[in-house]
């Protein structure tokens, strides 16, 4: 009992001892004219970590406004709260912001004050997911690269809002009320280093025209798309990773060689109206078809590549590169069909 008792304070000691002269150690690198400044100029609403000078925590404090943000700040939380309206008197001292995440606050169009996002010179990431918002704030700053406005209200893509975000290189707009008239020819203009667009959960009934040529992820899951226009994908030549889940796709509705894209590694078409296979690339690594109408399949015929030139390249020839097919919620009976594993000799998962 008395060793237990001298374990539990040595170790009270030790834990102690670490976390001061961890303390100490801070206020000895501020200064101590640094760290009086330091504390009297956080907010008193927020947390300003003195291992991190350069964030600012305001989350979940039931803020209804933007408190004085300090000089020094880089990166600003204010996530879960209640504020309304985005001002330019918080941030006029703030001009080395980095980082804001305004997720999950109540913040309108007419709350965000004309200017004031675009004031925000050196801005990279901006959050503005689950608010009030019915259209894309404008103007932005130049310098975004990110820019999340899902879980919104967004019917409406103010006309070139986004011509002069030459860095943005990802765009969530997922989960809001566009239609196909928000999307016209030249909405995307502009954005010239985009990567990732998901436009998901929205109420499209077309493929959305004119998307960046650079966009490697596209995510157009759960809308109300039936047709991919003949050569749809040569206008976007190195997308990747392509969601369609979730949609109202046939067979009618892919053209022969829709999806027989090179560049396309991750093909998602689960939970559409397909009842065959459509015609994939070689290059494909993963394909989702699970939940269609789809009632067999025959390996020989969804192949990319003749079965018998196949054999004659070998092991290490021009094989199909398919790894994971998904089939199951169909109509298929097992077992899989030995064909399919004669093609496509480097799967390693077959859900069916």
């Amino acid at each position: 009992m008395i060793l237990k008792v001298y374990t539990s304070l040595l170790l009270l000691f030790l834990v102690n001892s670490v976390w001061t002269r961890t303390v100490r150690q801070v206020y000895d690198d501020l200064g101590l004219d640094h760290w009086s400044h330091f504390t009297s100029e956080c907010p008193q609403e927020c947390f300003c970590p003195p291992s991190f000078p350069n964030a600012l925590y305001c989350d979940n404090k039931g803020l209804k406004e933007i408190p004085p943000i300090p000089a020094r700040i880089w990166y600003l939380y204010l996530q879960n709260n209640q504020i309304e309206t985005l001002s330019e008197k918080p941030f006029v001292n703030a001009t080395h912001l980095r980082w804001i995440n305004l997720n999950k606050n109540k913040i309108t169009n007419s709350g965000i004050e004309s200017g004031v996002l675009s004031k925000m010179k050196r801005l990279l990431y901006l959050f503005l997911e689950d608010n009030e918002l019915e259209e894309v704030p404008a103007p932005l700053p130049v310098s975004l690269e990110q820019l999340r406005l899902a879980r919104n209200k967004i019917s409406r893509i103010p006309e070139g809002v986004f011509s002069h975000l030459e860095n943005l290189t990802m765009l969530d707009l997922h989960q809001n009320s566009l239609l196909d008239s928000a999307l016209q020819s030249d909405t995307f203009q502009g954005l010239n280093n985009l990567m990732q667009l998901n436009i998901a959960k929205n109420s499209l009934k077309k493929m959305p025209s004119s998307i960046p040529a650079n966009t490697l992820q596209l995510f157009l899951d759960n809308n109300s798309i039936e047709v991919i226009p003949e050569n749809y994908f040569s206008a976007i030549p190195k997308v990747t990773f392509l969601r369609l889940n979730y949609n109202k796709l046939s067979d009618d509705g892919i053209p022969p060689n829709g999806f027989n894209v090179s560049s396309i590694l991750d093909l998602q078409l689960s939970h559409n109206q397909l009842t065959k296979i459509p015609p994939i690339n070689a290059h494909l690594e993963h394909l989702h078809l699970d939940h269609n109408k789809i009632k067999s399949v025959n390996g020989t015929q969804i192949c990319p590549v003749s079965i018998a030139l196949e054999e004659d390249y070998g092991y290490y020839g021009n094989i199909p590169r398919l790894r994971y097919l998904r089939l199951d919620g169909n109509e298929i009976q097992p077992p899989i069909p030995l064909d399919i594993m004669i093609c496509f000799r480097l799967l390693q998962a077959v859900v069916i």
